[in-house]
C-alpha cells in the first residue's frame, strides 16, 4: 500500500511544471497539494489528470472564505471534481458552509486553523485577540469541529494540544511548515521535521519548497518517507 502520509505541494505557476515534478517522483509519491498560485495556470486541469490518469490523491489549497452562500456553492461545484481534501478558513460559518456544499461526495473539508507563517506578532496586526497561538489554535480547531471539518490545517507546536481535545478524535491534522534538519526556514515561523510531525500525531505532512528546489526531488522524497516510517 502507498504512503500518503506525504503530500507534495505542486507550488508552481502553470500545471506543465507541476506535472513534470509529479512525472519525476512517480509512483514514490502518492498524494499532491495544488494551491492558488496554480489555478490560473492550469490547476483544476492538473488535478483532473494526477487523479484520474496518474491514480494520484489531490489536496486542493485554496482557503476559502466568504459567506456562507458563497462558501457552500463553490464547494458544491469543486466537489464536481473527485478532489479528496479542500481548504476553508477555520471559521464555523465558513465550515458549515463547506460541509454543505460537498455533502455526497467523497470530499473532505480542512479548516485552516493558523497559518504556519504567522506568529504573535501578525496576529497583533491583525487585531486578533490576545493570548498564545497554541490556545487560539485550539480553540479554533474545538470550533471547526463542532461545525463538522473534517480535519485541520495545524503546524506541529500545535498538534498535542488539538489532539488533546476530545472533538479531535478520528479527525485529520495536516502539517505544513515542514522543513529538512539544516535548511532555511523560509517564509515559515512555526516549523517541524518530516519524523517531528508525524510523531507528534500528525496524519499528514505538506512538503513544497524543500523537495521541488532540490537537486534531485525524488531522492528527497524518499529520504522524506523514510524518516516518517521510523
Amino acid at each position: 500500500m502507498k504512503n500518503d502520509k506525504l503530500i507534495v505541494a505542486l507550488d508552481f505557476p502553470s500545471a506543465l511544471q507541476g506535472l513534470a515534478l509529479a512525472k519525476k517522483l512517480g509512483d514514490t509519491v502518492s498524494f499532491y497539494k495544488i494551491g492558488l498560485g496554480m489555478l490560473t495556470g492550469g490547476g483544476l486541469a492538473l488535478a483532473n489528470e494526477l487523479k484520474h490518469d496518474h491514480r494520484k490523491k489531490i489536496f486542493l489549497d485554496l482557503k476559502l472564505f466568504d459567506i456562507g452562500s458563497t462558501v457552500e456553492a463553490a464547494v458544491k461545484q469543486l466537489s464536481k471534481f473527485d478532489l479528496d481534501f479542500l481548504t476553508v478558513h477555520g471559521d464555523p460559518h465558513v465550515v458549515k458552509a463547506a460541509v454543505n456544499g460537498a455533502s455526497g461526495s467523497g470530499l473532505k473539508i480542512l479548516a485552516v486553523t493558523i497559518l504556519t507563517s504567522l506568529d504573535r506578532k501578525d496576529l497583533d496586526d491583525c487585531c486578533l485577540k490576545s493570548g498564545s497561538i497554541e490556545d487560539i489554535v485550539q480553540e479554533r480547531a474545538a470550533n471547526a469541529f463542532e461545525a463538522g471539518a473534517d480535519g485541520v490545517i495545524a503546524s506541529a507546536q500545535e498538534i498535542t494540544a488539538i489532539r488533546c481535545l476530545p472533538q479531535a478524535k478520528n479527525r485529520l491534522i495536516v502539517t505544513p511548515g515542514i522543513r529538512l534538519k539544516n535548511e532555511s526556514i523560509g517564509d515559515q515561523k512555526r516549523v517541524a521535521s518530516p519524523h517531528d510531525a508525524i510523531s507528534m500525531g500528525a496524519n499528514h505532512i505538506v512538503v513544497g519548497r524543500p523537495i521541488w528546489q532540490a537537486g534531485n526531488p525524488l531522492k528527497v522524497a524518499n529520504e522524506i518517507l523514510e524518516s516518517i516510517k521510523s
